[in-house]
């Protein structure tokens, strides 16, 4: 191990970040989906029944886009968009059927995925690696929910994680 190391950790995360993304972005491909499609589908999974509009916050999209990448996922039956019995104005989000089904094979791609990235570290240095981490992201306020691929993404297809 030298004793001395340039000072590259933020090349190397987004050396690995790009990686990590477009690994997802193919994997996900196989199932038909994009990453950003299946960001939405984990969000729902965790948070069923969120606003359209909170959703759209929460991901940094303008409204039309979030309405055409609902559009897309309702037509493939994988969500359900209902007015709000609290705001008629707005449309509640959640998973259907074959929308949760789908977020179950979402999250088996995530373990191959994440085996594969992190599959060369013991147990012990994965688990230290994922505290480091998160204390960063906690540390420069990131979502570690939402992938920032999303916000750049306006137009359409983005990386995913």
């Amino acid at each position: 191990m030298p004793t001395h190391r340039p000072a590259r950790i933020g090349f190397l995360l987004s050396q690995l970040g790009a990686h990590a993304s477009r690994r997802f972005d193919e994997r996900v491909a196989e199932v038909g989906l994009t990453a950003q499609q299946a960001g939405v589908l984990r969000i729902l999974g965790r948070q069923p029944g969120v606003s359209q509009r909170d959703l759209a916050d929460r991901l940094g999209l303008v409204q039309s886009r979030m309405v055409a990448l609902i559009d897309g996922l309702e037509h493939a039956g994988l969500v359900a968009r209902t007015r709000s019995e609290a705001d008629r104005r707005s449309y509640e989000l959640t998973l259907t059927h074959a929308g949760g089904a789908k977020l179950r094979e979402l999250r088996g791609i995530a373990e191959v995925h994440e085996a594969e990235l992190a599959g060369s570290l013991a147990t012990p240095q994965r688990d230290e690696l994922f505290v480091l981490l998160s204390d960063l992201a906690t540390s420069l306020g990131v979502d570690a929910e939402v992938h920032e691929g999303y916000r750049a993404a306006q137009g359409g297809e983005t990386s995913g994680r």
